[in-house]
């Protein structure tokens, strides 16, 4: 296979959600498909059921929800499918916002009774910034949901898009009797508890059939009436207008029964973009350049805990990556070569010789890679769109235990590189600051440090606000507010100058007293 047929047969596309929609289950059942599992773990698992598979962390496990993004590979019907499955809470929305970079399109899973929630419209959002295609998949049909026109009528409102049901569901809750497939025009029969659903299609090109209502009885009607509102209401699909991000193809089904996803399935693959042009700084790169280029979207420390191993994930964005062969890390200047790098299938790990634009790789990485390093061939490329934002809510860390201190300082610069949070260290008292955007990054930090760096931490309240960076083209000026704001002064990771305002009041005055200086609120400057 040459390499644009390569190129072409890739999907890599994330998975995102509000909590609980059901977004981890769907990527069990997608990769149940693939064949990459042989078997679906329930997410909130108990000790009989087999966690999931993309929930590979202990924490994870333990708390049923997913706190880091994980990447998962598979083949089906000769494409190369990578699913990036992200955390749903709000406290790790970073961590999403953040994988969506890597991403060429966009499941969006939303439960049926809720409909669209906050989180949601949230990740939308950097959706529609980034012109990325979305797919919504309308999930928990078995149990009872809002009207189906309705939730349409939600989603156009909420997401600010265009949408076109591909599906339509037969009733819901208990009386919930399978979809209609409008892309395939075939009646999918839902069968609860089925592990699948493809002996359960029923192929119906005419829908005036009499024999409907031989397998959904008086739902027929109903049917045929939503059908004909559907084709009078919504515009037909049009592969253009979705691949431009203005329409939103919509699915039904029910992902912990395995149900309507296999549809969801196949015409993803039919329509969802391959590997797409990415800008940097320097200029726009295709996907079919000769040589390799690709971005670090997401380092993870302890993806082993027995190995204290270190993985930086790489987004192949041009050309070919392989095995053993010189690459250029722009930001240090420096030639390097990697012996093994890996393909993902959550936590297990299989060494790889070549990879192509689309897919992700991850690189054993001994502290050289933070987030938005290049890699290349040789050119000068800083790809965008990889901020580290102001955090929201603050604690000073201290160590529990003093015979830990090397541990203890280990385990913090390796979360803080993941982009957990961000570490903040005061110019006068030399005292850590964690920064975080929600209060459980603070318990998956305490979490992480004691299990997989054997260090303890407690953390003491501080009063802060915003922590903002500084910058200034008149040096004198610069120097004078550091002086005059000492106590209120820090350094971050990289060693930037970060003010600290203890109140909005205090902002707002340094900003005014101080024009010279620049504030800024994300750290990508």
């Amino acid at each position: 296979m040459d390499f644009i047929d390569e190129i072409k047969r890739r999907r890599t596309f994330g998975i995102v959600s509000h909590p609980d929609a059901g977004k981890t289950t769907l990527t069990e059942k997608l990769l149940l498909f693939g064949g990459a599992i042989q078997e679906a773990g329930a997410v909130k698992s108990n000790k009989i059921k087999k966690t999931a598979t993309s929930d590979w962390m202990e924490i994870e496990r333990q708390r049923g929800i997913s706190v880091a993004t994980s990447v998962m590979a598979f083949e089906y019907r000769e494409h190369q499918i990578n699913i990036l499955d992200t955390p749903g809470h709000q406290d790790f929305a970073e961590d999403t916002f953040r994988t969506l970079t890597a991403v060429d399109s966009v499941i969006i899973v939303i439960d049926a009774a809720k409909g669209v929630e906050p989180q949601t419209k949230k990740l939308m959002q950097v959706c529609r910034m980034r012109k990325t295609p979305v797919i919504v998949f309308v999930n928990k049909m078995d149990r009872p949901a809002q009207d189906p026109f309705d939730l349409m009528d939600e989603v156009e409102k909420q997401l600010e898009i265009k949408v076109r049901p591909l599906s339509w569901p037969i009733n819901n809750g208990q009386f919930f009797k399978g979809v209609y497939n409008i892309y395939n025009n075939n009646l999918v029969l839902f069968r609860a508890n089925e592990k699948l659903t493809e002996n359960n299609s029923v192929l119906f090109s005419d829908i005036n059939d009499p024999e409907l209502e031989e397998f959904i009885g008086d739902d027929a009607l109903h049917l045929r009436s939503d059908l004909d509102l559907i084709e009078g209401v919504y515009p037909s699909f049009d592969l253009h207008s979705y691949l431009d991000a203005k329409v939103a193809p919509v699915f039904f089904g029910s992902a912990l029964n395995n149900f309507g996803v296999k549809e969801l399935l196949d015409c993803f693959v039919d329509i969802a973009p391959f590997p797409r042009p990415i800008e940097t700084l320097e200029r726009t790169v295709q996907p079919d350049e000769e040589k390799f280029s690709g971005f670090v979207f997401k380092i993870h420390a302890n993806m082993d805990p027995n190995h204290r191993d270190r993985i930086a994930f790489v987004k192949i964005t041009s050309g070919k990556f392989e095995r053993n062969k010189n690459y250029l890390h722009v930001r240090h200047d420096k030639w390097m070569k990697f012996s093994s790098p890996t393909a993902f299938m959550a936590s297990k790990k299989s060494i790889i010789d070549e990879a192509y634009p689309g897919d992700i790789v991850g690189l054993h990485d001994t502290g050289n890679f933070k987030i938005g390093d290049s890699l290349t061939e040789g050119d000068k490329l800083h790809f965008k769109g990889l901020p580290s934002f102001s955090p929201e809510l603050f604690q000073y860390i201290e160590n529990a235990d003093p015979m830990k201190s090397k541990q203890l300082a280990k385990g913090i610069e390796q979360l803080m590189d993941e982009g957990v949070a961000q570490l903040f260290t005061g110019r006068a008292s030399n005292r850590k600051i964690i920064g975080t955007v929600g209060a459980l990054q603070f318990e998956v930090i305490q979490y992480r440090l004691l299990h997989e760096y054997s260090a303890s931490c407690r953390y003491e309240g501080i009063r802060l606000y915003k922590t903002v960076w500084i910058t200034s083209n008149d040096k004198k000026k610069l120097e004078e507010f550091i002086e005059r704001k000492y106590q209120q002064m820090a350094f971050d990771k990289e060693g930037r100058n970060v003010f600290l305002a203890d109140t909005p009041y205090a902002l707002q005055m340094a900003q005014e007293k101080f024009p010279e200086i620049q504030f800024h609120f994300t750290s990508e400057f």
